[in-house]
């Protein structure tokens, strides 16, 4: 459950695919559908995983685990060798540092009124999501991708999302001719089946009558 303008759940639907794990998207909001969705998990957190036990299952990464094991399918398999493992855990947790900041400050513009907003707090958020993107970049330099020959890997599949989402979200926190690499790996795996039949959108939906005021982004 959960909508895909958010990194995380596109993150979750895209590699649920590459696992070949079937599975239903429910496109519930946080925001707009928070008393639907806390019936199912009182959290309120997406994406939340419904396993076929009646398990309710929180963080993408953590879902992913579990589906890796209910899969069998070795698609999300950490390398073995200790560079080519520690390259893996390093692309995938800068990809991670990228959707952290970039919700931070789209939480910062979409729920927060400008006069309580704390420039000093904006200011560091940006300069991490910044650092983020250009160690992300580097790290991608020295990595080779094949998108005809092979799936993408996670980190792969996190690294795409995440600039989607930043190109999409915050555009103006971004400068496009600063990371090409990135920019061009997410082009590629756009247009690969996964990423089609899990599009990045904004849904609009009513906004529950108790959290009026709040804006639709899902996170």
């Amino acid at each position: 459950m959960g909508l895909l303008d958010s990194p995380y759940v596109r993150r979750l639907a895209i590699a649920l695919q590459l696992m070949d794990v079937d599975f239903e998207h429910v496109p519930l909001s946080v925001f707009s559908h928070y008393h639907e969705f806390a019936q199912i998990n009182p959290v309120v957190k997406a994406p939340t995983f419904v396993c076929d036990s009646g398990d309710v299952l929180m963080d993408s990464g953590l879902i992913i685990q579990y589906a890796s094991v209910v899969s069998r399918n070795a698609w999300s398999a950490i390398p073995n060798g200790r560079k080519q493992r520690a390259m893996y855990l390093r692309l995938e947790s800068l990809a991670l540092a990228v959707m952290e900041k970039s919700i931070q400050l789209v939480l910062e513009d979409f729920l927060r009124p400008p006069e309580k907003r704390h420039s000093p707090w904006l200011i560091r958020v940006g300069i991490q999501l910044t650092e983020a993107l250009d160690q992300l970049e580097a790290a991608l330099r020295l990595h080779q991708w094949n998108f005809r020959d092979k799936p993408p890997a996670l980190p792969e599949v996190s690294s795409a999302v995440a600039w989607t989402f930043c190109k999409r979200m915050v555009p103006t926190m971004i400068e496009t001719q600063n990371h090409p690499v990135l920019d061009t790996l997410a082009a590629e795996a756009e247009l690969l089946e996964c990423f089609r039949r899990a599009p990045h959108s904004t849904l609009k939906f009513p906004v529950d009558a108790e959290i009026s005021g709040v804006h639709n982004v899902e996170v």
